[in-house]
């Protein structure tokens, strides 16, 4: 399978405009060949934003702007994945990303699970213990936002539910380089599996994002990775290079979960 990753600056609070950008790049990456696009985090409305704007923006999981989002997806016969403020049927805001397929259905649904600090609080209520697997084009799929893949156990659930394929759409901003130079790529070697991390890049009032998108292999290797500019990267995954890359790192058969459950109760 071939994934693109777009790296782009925020536009706040223009959902119309994101949509148009939306559509521009989806024609770009399955010009390229790709069989999935994944946007940032909150890429539909911008993620610094406050409280007052992510709950007048918020829509529901089947809205407008998803119909929009499939009606994309179809014309150019690709899976996107966008993050958008999701209002649920009980009024609460998540943080939240949405599959859609190249058929324009929904594939899957995740909310963010792990709130960083006071701007994600003070905007969303946390998701709860709702961590789906899907299958796309034979690829089995995960999905993490930002801050949830800096919590290591996240992305081991994923890995041993049979995860190929985590997609972790995010804001990521200055200092914490480091998340995308060596964490994503720990991730991927520790879970033998593909990670696939989309950021923003430039500024959004005082947030100055990283970038530094990428899609890190089993082997801990990058096959493919963005500076600090906007750009689209695509990067094709190679199944061999995995079951390699099993076989020689046997994490999962190696594990002793019974010296683990004391974690759990901490």
């Amino acid at each position: 399978m071939r994934i693109a990753l777009y790296q782009c600056p925020p536009l706040p609070l223009d959902v119309s405009g994101n949509l148009e950008r939306l559509a521009l790049k989806a024609t770009e990456a399955a010009d390229q060949g790709a069989d999935l696009l994944i946007c940032p985090e909150m890429f539909l409305t911008g993620y610094n934003i406050g409280a007052e704007a992510a709950s007048s923006l918020a829509q529901a999981r089947d809205g407008e702007s998803a119909r929009r989002v499939m009606a994309i997806a179809q014309a150019q016969g690709i899976a996107i994945l966008y993050g958008y403020p999701e209002r649920s049927s009980d009024g609460h805001i998540y943080n939240a990303v949405q599959l859609i397929d190249a058929r324009g259905r929904s594939l899957c649904h995740y909310r963010k699970t792990h709130l960083y600090g006071d701007l994600d609080k003070s905007m969303f209520a946390p998701g709860e213990d709702d961590f789906p697997l899907v299958e796309l084009n034979g690829w089995r799929l995960g999905l993490l936002i930002c801050y949830d893949v800096e919590f290591p156990e996240n992305t081991r659930r994923l890995a041993l539910a049979g995860a190929d394929l985590i997609l972790v759409p995010t804001a990521n901003m200055k200092p914490y380089d480091f998340v995308a130079e060596v964490t994503i790529r720990a991730r991927a070697f520790e879970n033998q599996c593909y990670v696939a991390y989309a950021n923003y890049c430039g500024s959004e009032g005082d947030i100055e994002y990283c970038g530094l998108s990428s899609i890190a292999a089993p082997d801990g290797s990058q096959i493919a990775l963005a500076s600090d500019d906007e750009r689209l990267i695509v990067g094709t995954l190679d199944r061999q290079l995995m079951i390699d890359s099993r076989a020689i790192n046997t994490y999962s058969k190696d594990r002793r979960p019974g010296l683990y459950t004391g974690l759990s109760r901490s």
